[in-house]
Formats: C-alpha cells, sequence, structure tokens
C-alpha cells in the first residue's frame, strides 16, 4: 500500500513510510517522511496533512468530531446490511465523490479492491485540482 500511495498521490509531494490506519470506507492515516502525519479521504479526493508529527496526531485522535468523522459507524452499518460485508482487500466507496455532489447514501455506494481505490481516487484528485470551486463538470462513470 505505501507503494500505491507514493505512486499516485506524488503529486501531493508525500512520501508516505508507515499506515497509521484505515477505515472501511478507504481512508488512510500515515505517516510522512518528514514525521508528519497525512490522511488521504478518497470520497473528497483529498491527500492532507493532519498534524505536524505522532505526538499532534495522539491528540487529535481524541476528539469527537475526529472519531465520528473516521469511523463513519452509521453509514458503514448502513453499507453492512445494504452492500453486503467487505471481503479481504475491498473497501466502500463512494460512486461519485462528494466533492463532486456524490451523495452519502447507499445508492451512490458500492465495493472496491482498495489499492484501485486509492490510485482512482489519487488520478480523479489530480483532474479536479486546479478547477475553481463550483465550476461545472461532466462527471461520467463506467459500468464494468
Amino acid at each position: 500500500m505505501l507503494t500505491t500511495i507514493n505512486e499516485n498521490w506524488k503529486w501531493k509531494g508525500v512520501n508516505a513510510i508507515k499506515i497509521i490506519d484505515q477505515n472501511d470506507f478507504g481512508n488512510i492515516i500515515f505517516q510522512n517522511i518528514d514525521n508528519s502525519i497525512w490522511r488521504i479521504c478518497p470520497e473528497e479526493l483529498e491527500c492532507i496533512k493532519i498534524a505536524i508529527n505522532l505526538e499532534d496526531f495522539n491528540s487529535l485522535k481524541l476528539d469527537n468530531d475526529f472519531i465520528i468523522d473516521w469511523n463513519f459507524e452509521h453509514l458503514v452499518n448502513k453499507c453492512k446490511e445494504e452492500i453486503g460485508n467487505l471481503e479481504l482487500n475491498e473497501k466502500y466507496y463512494l460512486i461519485i465523490p462528494a466533492i463532486l455532489g456524490g451523495k452519502y447514501e447507499t445508492s451512490n455506494i458500492s465495493k472496491i479492491n482498495f489499492e484501485e481505490l486509492i490510485s482512482i481516487s489519487a488520478d480523479l484528485a489530480f483532474q479536479v485540482n486546479n478547477l475553481a470551486n463550483g465550476q461545472r463538470i461532466i462527471f461520467k462513470t463506467l459500468n464494468k
């Protein structure tokens, strides 16, 4: 997974050296080579620094808002009921990412290979990186 992160998100200037955590929606928290802590959030098409070091992150992970956002407990439970449990190396994902108007509803959620999700979200993030806020786009999904 470190290779997948580093190959696909290198345009953000990251060099992941350690995976710290992951959740059922494919969010990853990792330690960067400079010891800063980053989070990949595929549904928001973002890879952002969330803490300057592990000590700072240990404080952040005690924050109730962070815990609720990270666990997605209500939505994960709904996905398990309506879409099914995750298999090994699978994650839930928003078919149309939230940042592009996709809803956090099971009608917009499916399952995907974890590494594929990290790769696809990085590619989409790169493509929309320079769009103006509110700029109209056409987003097409392909059925496999």
